[in-house]
């Protein structure tokens, strides 16, 4: 139950760096016991406003105030002192020391040669609080789960007794499952009367657990909107200026070409039922269904990343040998994958190195790299897929994660691939990007490469699929046109296509 009264309350604060204004005198509030979603494009101020109320940038004008009264935070303690912590997207744990010291790493309150086993049984109720009563605290974090180390995260703030927790695309690099412990620390946490700023892309969780949204637009910020009176197409106009249909590119007229991609009788070992699939060229298909559903496991096992138990795969015509992506790639067939950060990209290279580093024998000569070939082909990529330009000599992990996304997805077309294979094209980018890689995708279709997607988020399925293949439990489910699905269709073929089953 929420007060009409702001814990925090931010109030015609501006941030410029250089030329750029980041934030310009925007207003925000969050009440107490409340759940505040915080949404908006890359770039649009939500990154600034965090690092202000973190401590680690100073605003140029504004005022915030906590619990009524002034405040100014001139450092991260500073900050963590008055009451509020952030829960990162870039875990900020030391993977060589255990939980417990994690969670009490750098808290004054407590000797810096406490015993281990003091430690462990101080951090026992914070570790209840997030879902891990039954961890060893003692235990290192190397050895843990991305969403275990999500949650210590949470439990290091906790510890703090912080009123206001910032969680900052807390989901972005989670599966399905590991979202949902997530989700349900939020609640236990706004239960206990704790007040949460949720900065997030995923659209759905602001619905499942804000009470109310606050858009920003280019450095501005839009009135608090009550999630129970925004739609979803209300809050997407918001944030684009567009509606929900507008992030999905229209269909071309024409008829898709030969056929590019067939699949016979697929096995692997987590696939419960043979797949079959018939990809033509300029034809996008959309593999719908849940994690460990089997749809991402079918591209693996096309791309030569998982191993093939029984069946084929031909591209236009020819055999791929099984269990090689070298031969896969030589076949004709790009995979990019669900995890961009652990291969789908390197991110201590130059983005003119991601772009090509499929394309290598296309711009070398007799083992020797030829520069201008590298640098025209990744010119040509970048135009392609609205990269910008001027930032191609910068390392890829500087980028935001939605043109790290584009670049996953970009550099396969320099090596020109007959089939171009996705897993999760959009997953930890905001609604902006996701218009500009649906585009791209159906571009490159309309080129005459076949697309194969898979995604556990059905909007997009049902927005940028010609044919949408359906998988639930290891098992493909159906295969039809996309103008013969909707959305009640396809969430019941993906969650229960047997009518009662569990």
């Amino acid at each position: 139950m929420t007060t009409e009264v702001p814990l925090l309350l931010v109030e015609g604060v501006s941030k410029s760096f250089g030329s750029i204004k980041a934030l310009d005198a925007i207003d925000f509030e969050v009440r107490s016991g409340e759940v505040m979603a915080l949404v908006g494009e890359n770039g649009a101020g939500k990154s600034t406003l965090v690092k202000i109320l973190a401590g680690m940038y100073t605003p140029d004008a504004g005022t915030i105030d906590l619990a009524g009264e002034r405040v100014e935070f001139s450092g991260a303690t500073r900050s963590e002192q008055a009451g509020i912590a952030v829960v990162q997207q870039e875990l900020s744990l030391v993977p060589t020391l255990s939980v417990a010291d994690n969670i009490f790493l750098g808290d004054t309150r407590r000797g810096w040669n406490a015993a281990p086993r003091v430690l462990a049984e101080a951090s026992a109720p914070y570790l209840f609080q997030v879902g891990l009563g039954d961890m060893d605290p003692l235990s290192r974090v190397e050895l843990l789960t991305v969403a275990e180390r999500q949650l210590i995260e949470v439990a290091r703030l906790l510890a703090r007794n912080a009123r206001v927790l910032i969680f900052d695309e807390p989901t972005a690099a989670l599966a399905d499952r590991e979202i949902e412990r997530v989700k349900s620390v939020v609640r236990a946490l706004q239960y206990r009367g704790r007040s949460i700023i949720y900065v997030t892309h995923r659209l759905d969780e602001v619905f499942e657990l804000a009470d109310r949204v606050t858009v920003f637009r280019d450095g501005r910020s839009n009135l608090p909107v009550a999630t129970a009176d925004i739609t979803l197409d209300e809050l997407i106009s918001m944030m684009l200026g567009g509606s929900l249909a507008a992030l999905f590119p229209e269909r071309g007229d024409g008829e898709p070409g030969e056929v590019v991609l067939e699949v016979s009788d697929l096995r692997t070992e987590r696939l419960a039922s043979p797949v079959r699939l018939e990809v033509r060229a300029g034809e996008i298909v959309g593999l719908a269904g849940q994690l460990g559903s089997g749809a991402s496991d079918t591209l693996r096992a096309i791309a030569g990343h998982e191993t093939r138990v029984s069946g084929s795969v031909t591209v236009a015509g020819q055999p791929v040998p099984p269990d090689s992506p070298a031969a896969a790639i030589r076949s004709g067939i790009g995979y990019s994958s669900a995890d961009r950060k652990r291969d789908g990209i390197f991110l201590q290279r130059t983005v003119v190195e991601n772009l090509t580093s499929p394309s290598l024998g296309l711009i070398s000569r007799r083992g020797w790299l030829r520069r201008r070939a590298e640098r025209a082909m990744s010119d040509r990529i970048a135009r392609t897929f609205t990269i910008d330009r001027a930032r191609l000599g910068s390392l890829a992990g500087a980028l935001s994660g939605g043109n790290q996304q584009k670049v996953a997805v970009g550099k396969w077309t320099g090596a020109r691939p007959r089939v171009l294979l996705v897993d999760e094209p959009t997953r930890g980018v905001d609604v902006g990007a996701r218009a500009e890689i649906y585009s791209h995708l159906r571009s490159i279709a309309s080129g005459g490469m076949g697309i194969v997607f898979a995604s556990s988020d059905t909007q997009e399925v049902l927005g940028i699929a010609d044919t949408v293949v359906t998988y639930f439990r290891g098992a493909q489910v159906s295969v039809r046109d996309w103008a013969g699905t909707d959305s009640r269709l396809l969430t019941r073929e993906i969650t229960h296509p047997k009518g009662g089953e569990a």
